[in-house]
């Protein structure tokens, strides 16, 4: 997950113990260490479990207890929350320096653990997108803190083991949430909700009891770094106040249409006004001026900003498995071949991986009849066929019509209609199948990393952003295929792979080209990668599946776009390393 960009570049920072003689294994941490991998499963649990449903809660009918938002409003929600919690870090990994890691992470779960429990309660989409907003900032704030403990809590001899055992963690927490989260809301979407509220409350016991603020030694600055320095050192990486005043309001309207404040028609008429005041502005400013509203727009590492949006690209290409793909798994895939194949080894297994449940079909069923007393109309089948994929049923549109034309359904006609919808038609959930991504990950990712290290930094890059396109090839082809829920699963693994290749490297690459004496600033600003990738990669989530899936009823045009940003930031990768990263190497070592 992308918690591996945090650990590596934490890991690159060269934090910890530096004494004569590096204590080595896994008994060579202290008690930090453990406490802050315990809370990490906790959080990662809760995280993980609540974001693999947030897709599917947030776009399920109000009737079935979810939100009934539109695509672009589901999209607007999952790239504000995800540029939140990969931005904030910035600041508030200055502010946990400042004031205390321990401090800092009482404030973050109270804020967390509130959140998370309302998430369940509240019945509009306007009352949960605040919601969310205040879940992100905690979660900016433990993100930071968590990896800097196990930072200051490793030495030489044993840091490469214990960022290895931290990311096993993060994954572990995040494949045991889906999996949980999976059954729990079968009973009602509150409840897991209310659990993942619950796991972080549990982490305020070892905060309080055990854990103790790290120290800092003797390769530590002793004076923490104060947020203006912090920003001042963005400004130093990316640019000017100007810069930033030009850009930041058009990220800002560009989410506005997933309120349906404004269409996206006068967010481009705003959008290019804004810019053209700008230039104006720019032309009658001054290189020299002392002051920030009177200077020009200045740009600061170019080379390094340009490998920030060409990695974005990564990143946009990235977030889709975790919130575009389970909804099309629910909308468009058949995957009565996997139920097939839990059937074979215990029938039980195959109805636990599914949420279809016949107490739940036949008042649905029945209700047909007095809704549409017989009338129904193409539009009417098809909204009903995308109703009954919430209850994870995909009812043949010619069978749903034969039952919607019936103007009467019996309670014993309805139970025999739900018995035969669940022996032919009943499908498995779908954070079931997104959850092989962390499972893939704990079993295969040091096995991945000892085979990547025999080949140049960029060409694994390059390969890794390619598997991820592939994947998405895969998964624009498998709607109507007979084996297409095995086809979506191997996309998935195929998808993970690429991602632990991929990932670690983006990080090792900065090192290799960027100057040495500022390698941890460098690393840590990869978070606006990722930050401006998941930004744009939700807005094209909600926009396009919106259009594609929904409006043309062309799901597959939704991956392949997808697949061919990956296959452009591949090549803008490749060209960057052929014409600018062999130039900045060659200066490095000069």
């Amino acid at each position: 997950m992308t918690d591996q960009q945090t650990i590596s570049a934490e890991g690159d920072m060269g934090i910890g113990d530096n004494h004569a003689k590096a204590k080595t294994g896994i008994f060579s941490f202290n008690t930090n260490f453990y406490i802050a991998n315990c809370m990490e499963i906790l959080e990662r649990l809760a995280w993980y479990g609540s974001f693999g449903i947030l897709s599917l809660y947030v776009t399920a009918p109000t009737d079935l207890g979810g939100l009934g938002a539109s695509e672009q409003q589901r999209g607007t929600l999952t790239a504000l929350v995800m540029t939140l919690i990969y931005l904030l870090p910035v600041i508030t990994g200055a502010l946990g320096d400042r004031y205390g890691y321990r401090r800092m992470l009482m404030i973050a779960f109270a804020l967390m653990t509130p959140s998370y429990y309302l998430l369940g309660q509240v019945g509009s989409y306007e009352a949960f997108f605040a919601t969310y907003m205040v879940l992100a900032v905690g979660g900016a704030i433990f993100k930071p803190l968590v990896v800097g403990t196990v930072s200051r809590s490793t030495n030489d001899g044993n840091r490469s083991l214990g960022f290895g055992l931290f990311y096993t963690m993060v994954n572990v927490g995040g494949f045991l949430g889906p999996l949980t989260v999976a059954y729990l809301r079968e009973i009602s979407w509150e409840l897991a909700f209310t659990l993942a509220a619950t796991t972080i409350a549990i982490n305020f016991i070892p905060l309080i009891f055990f854990f103790k603020d790290p120290t800092k030694t003797a390769c530590q600055p002793q004076k923490s770094q104060s947020i203006k320095q912090t920003l001042l050192e963005v400004q130093q990486v990316l640019g000017n106040a100007r810069l930033a005043l030009t850009i930041v309001p058009i990220l800002i309207l560009v989410l506005i249409p997933g309120t349906q404040l404004l269409s996206w028609q006068q967010v481009g008429i705003f959008s290019a006004f804004w810019l053209v005041l700008n230039f104006i502005w720019n032309q009658a400013a001054s290189d020299s001026h002392p002051k920030w509203y009177k200077s020009k727009i200045k740009l600061g590492n170019v080379p390094f900003i340009l490998y920030l949006l060409i990695l974005a690209g990564f990143w946009v290409v990235y977030l889709q498995i975790f919130t575009s793909l389970n909804i099309f798994i629910r909308d468009y895939i058949n995957t009565r071949d996997l139920i097939t194949f839990f059937s074979t080894i215990n029938p039980a297994l195959a109805d636990f991986v599914s949420g279809a449940r016949i107490d739940n079909l036949v008042p649905v069923i029945q209700g047909f009849a007095s809704e549409y007393q017989g009338n129904i109309t193409p539009e009417i089948v098809q909204d009903t066929y995308f109703k009954l994929t919430n209850y994870s049923i995909m009812v043949p549109t010619k069978e749903l019509t034969e039952i919607l034309q019936l103007s009467e359904i019996s309670n014993d006609r309805a139970q025999l209609i739900a018995t035969n919808w669940l022996n032919s038609y009943q499908q498995i959930k779908p954070e079931l199948i997104t959850s092989i991504n962390f499972g893939s990950i704990v079993l295969l990712q040091l096995i991945v990393s000892k085979f990547s290290s025999n080949f140049k930094t960029f060409h694994i890059l390059v390969a890794g952003t390619l598997m991820l396109s592939f994947s998405y090839l895969m998964l624009g082809s498998a709607p109507g295929m007979a084996i297409a829920g095995t086809l979506v699963a191997a996309s998935v693994l195929i998808f993970s792979i690429g991602e632990m290749l991929a990932s670690p490297k983006s990080m090792e690459y900065v090192a290799m080209v960027m100057p040495k004496e500022q390698s941890a600033m460098y690393q840590g600003y990869l978070y606006l990668a990722s930050a401006f990738g998941f930004l744009v990669g939700g807005l094209l989530s909600g926009v396009g599946y919106e259009y594609f899936a929904k409006e043309l009823n062309r799901p597959e045009y939704f991956w392949y776009m997808f697949a061919a940003i990956g296959v452009m930031s591949a090549f803008g990768l490749l060209m960057y390393d052929r014409f600018i990263a062999h130039k900045l190497e060659a200066q490095k070592q000069d």
